[in-house]
């Protein structure tokens, strides 16, 4: 089933334009990385605000489950059509879309008094991500050509994000300490709003491609990653062999299996096979679904270790994982240098190694251990880690697209990334039931950062 839209009334696609003034391609590229920084900031702004919300709203474990898994579910599911409806209606329009509807949800969930509306408040805001993400990642490729501009622009945006993250930790335990958990979910309202504002006058909207909306892939592409998603994070609480996890997880397999079957033989796919031919790019798409895997165990893991082992606030606990998002930030910004020295392939294995690193030194933590002597060492390797593998996959994974193809190839990068790190903390919280505790959930991590190096490894050489 497909939905023909009519033929835009411009000209086909041009190249990026080269008379930009160096002014204004720095606001286009502080727009694209603050929508960047504001979903990243989300995640851990809720989950700092879980307690407080729970105790508010006298929400159940099952509902407060919900509250995160209602984002998850619309954000993995929606983003392969996301990433399309920018490529056919233009990206520009698309992404300020779905920033207006982000920060309309994220405002909304500050005034939620029932665990129903705070759950809907949250699919929306689901919705308005996954148009934003990929149309962000898209108008990046269009803005900045390939090679250094771009290369700078993807890590800047690197940057931004382990810097808002690391602001915005501290600022969110500060609120939750001092204040309400309300204030915290008010975070992403300004950003939001900076950036509708700013968007129409900064960047620059794309050609519309004719082209149709492949509905039944679409459909089809939302429901598998959606019940692949849901499976996985029920999976961190609940044995793999539950009907729910198995039937779910399954039921995604399957749903993405038809999928792939039905985008080889449509017209006008939501993702295009073509896509997934070259080695180098296939490779960028698997160390991406790998590498969240090697870093969402230290959130996870720490908080619990540090509030309710040792009884820190949450205003200390956020103080104590500051080391990682800003090393994160401040090696990003070598990253670039780095990559024109050592090549794209060295600089991708060595941020696994470093992952790879920072995780079994964790898996070596015990209650007794001083944070300076295990704990600090292994937050720096992992943001320098997470730093240099952030650049490489991104750069391999949208080089050589066509016009109409940006869109499409942000829109799968994202929703490997959204995926990966469902995998990654089912599978962590998995192994760290089922062996004691910490030391497994971290090893594990360094088996996911394993694989991001030898997705690596298999890169064709350059």
């Amino acid at each position: 089933m497909t939905v023909q839209v009519p033929e835009p009334a411009v000209a086909p696609e041009a190249p990026a334009p080269r008379g930009r003034g160096r002014a204004r391609g720095a606001a286009a590229l502080g727009v694209i990385a603050g929508c960047n920084a504001m979903i990243q900031l989300d995640d851990p702004i809720v989950n700092i605000a879980l307690p407080g919300l729970r105790e508010a709203l006298g929400l159940s474990a099952v509902s407060a489950a919900w509250v995160i898994n209602a984002y998850l579910l619309t954000f993995g599911g929606l983003l392969l059509l996301g990433g399309r409806a920018g490529d056919i209606l233009g990206r520009r329009k698309v992404f300020m879309a779905g920033v207006a509807l982000f920060t309309a949800a994220a405002a909304l969930r500050g005034f939620a008094q029932s665990a129903e509306f705070l759950i809907a408040v949250r699919a929306v805001q689901g919705v308005g991500a996954a148009l934003a993400a990929p149309s962000g990642l898209a108008l990046l490729l269009s803005t900045f050509t390939e090679g250094r501009a771009r290369k700078r622009a993807i890590a800047v945006c690197t940057t931004v994000g382990a810097a808002s993250t690391a602001g915005g930790l501290l600022l969110a335990g500060m609120l939750t300490s001092l204040s309400s958990w309300r204030w915290v979910l008010y975070l992403d309202v300004p950003l939001g709003l900076a950036i509708v504002l700013l968007a129409p006058f900064v960047l620059d909207e794309t050609p519309r491609h004719r082209g149709r909306f492949d509905l039944t892939g679409a459909l089809l592409s939302a429901l598998g990653a959606a019940l692949l998603v849901h499976g996985l994070a029920q999976a961190a609480e609940r044995d793999w062999s539950d009907p729910v996890v198995a039937g779910c997880v399954l039921g995604g397999v399957l749903t993405l299996a038809v999928f792939a079957g039905v985008e080889r033989r449509a017209q006008q796919p939501v993702v295009a096979p073509r896509l997934f031919a070259d080695r180098d790019r296939l490779l960028a798409y698997l160390g991406t679904l790998a590498v969240p895997g090697a870093l969402i165990g230290t959130y996870f893991f720490l908080n619990q270790y540090f509030q309710q082992q040792h009884g820190w606030s949450a205003l200390a606990t956020a103080g104590a994982l500051l080391p990682m998002p800003v090393t994160m930030a401040v090696t990003a910004v070598t990253a670039v240098r780095l990559e024109r020295r050592i090549g794209i392939r060295r600089l991708w294995a060595a941020g696994a190694v470093l992952l790879m690193a920072g995780n079994l030194w964790l898996s070596a933590l015990s209650a007794g251990d001083g944070y300076a002597r295990v704990v600090l060492p292994a937050l720096v390797l992992l943001g320098a880690g997470m730093a240099c593998c952030v650049l490489p996959p991104t750069v391999l994974a949208t080089s050589g697209l066509r016009g109409d193809e940006a869109g499409t190839a942000a829109g799968v990068l994202n929703s490997l990334q959204s995926v990966g790190g469902s995998i990654g903390l089912a599978t962590l919280v998995m192994v760290s039931s089922r062996t004691g505790g910490m030391p497994g959930g971290f090893a594990t991590g360094a088996a996911f950062a394993g694989c991001a190096l030898l997705a690596a490894l298999l890169l064709r050489r350059r």
